[in-house]
């Protein structure tokens, strides 16, 4: 009986390709995708941050520096950029036009009713899921606007809960100041922790 050798038995990288094609064609299409990425990345610069933000006196990329940076670099590599909004998210993709591949970054839209703070949100957030996607390096200075949409309330009390509170003030456990910061009080609850 006639054995083969280490080199014998071991396929060619050409071999491997053709079996890796044959037994899991996606994970061949996503390498070509994965390998597009790479370049796009290696080829992509820092954005300059031309814009200013009178808030914090500082400078940021605005989203169309941001796209013109990766946009030409992407359709170089047979990439296009999506960037749709789609059951309450946005949605930053990158689509490889040969294979249909695609990687995504997205965020959920907060509950804003206010249709321009709901508008500089959803650029906020393609700004923020383009850089993601990407890893690009900016300073977020900019998010003032789509913030003031999204408000994190405080619990409120019951009635029972807040005559409890201030039995508390008045016995020295608590203090007004504290009641006030962490609930949201009515208006008769206020005036009633004011006059303490």
């Amino acid at each position: 009986m006639r054995t083969k050798s280490k080199k014998e038995q071991e396929p060619t990288f050409e071999e491997q390709l053709v079996q890796m094609r044959e037994e899991q064609p996606q994970v061949v299409e996503r390498r070509t995708l994965l390998q597009k990425l790479w370049n796009v990345k290696y080829d992509l610069k820092k954005v300059t941050k031309g814009n200013d933000n009178p808030f914090f006196k500082s400078k940021y990329a605005d989203l169309n520096a941001i796209i013109d940076a990766v946009e030409p670099i992407c359709m170089e590599n047979g990439l296009i950029l999506l960037q749709p909004i789609d059951s309450n998210h946005v949605i930053s993709r990158v689509i490889c036009v040969e294979t249909g591949d695609f990687i995504e970054s997205s965020l959920e839209l907060p509950n804003i009713t206010d249709p321009q703070k709901l508008i500089a949100c959803c650029t906020y957030y393609r700004r923020a899921t383009l850089q993601s996607l990407f890893s690009m390096q900016t300073i977020d200075d900019d998010g003032n606007t789509a913030r003031e949409g999204v408000k994190e309330s405080k619990p409120k009390l019951s009635m029972e809960r807040f005559n409890k509170a201030v039995d508390a003030i008045n016995n020295g456990q608590y203090s007004a100041e504290e009641l006030i910061q962490k609930y949201e009080l009515t208006k008769e609850q206020f005036k009633i922790v004011s006059e303490l």
